[in-house]
């Protein structure tokens, strides 16, 4: 199917992402922090990034805005996967260029019904 990357410093999110990910038979290829994610996704080339937001460093807001700003990767949609989910936390992702936004703690359907509407 697809292949996806995934950015999130939790472990534990990571495992149960790339399970719902994997058991719908996509590629994952995961990341612990958005460190050099412009080269990691322009060395993978996914069809997708699954982003946390609150991470140490850069966070999730910061770095779709920055591959959104990139014409390389500009073209790769982003789902913004966080435990923000207030009305203004959407706005603002939307704002930095993000195609769809998930609240953890989430349902695996979700994720995957926004995978799907993302990917088409």
């Amino acid at each position: 199917m697809s292949k996806i990357v995934v950015v999130d410093d939790s472990y534990a999110e990571l495992q149960v992402i790339e399970g719902y990910l994997k058991g719908a038979n996509h590629t994952v290829v995961s990341y612990p922090n958005s460190e050099k994610l412009e080269e990691k996704i322009l060395n993978e080339k996914p069809d997708l990034i699954v982003m946390d937001v609150v991470m140490p460093g850069r966070n999730g807001f910061q770095a779709c805005r920055d591959l959104k700003n990139d014409d390389r990767t500009k073209n790769i949609p982003i789902i913004l996967c966080t435990s923000k989910g207030n009305e203004s936390d959407k706005f603002w992702g939307q704002q930095q260029g993000a195609n769809a936004h998930v609240v953890k703690p989430f349902k695996g359907e979700e994720l995957l019904a926004a995978v799907k509407r993302v990917l088409g």
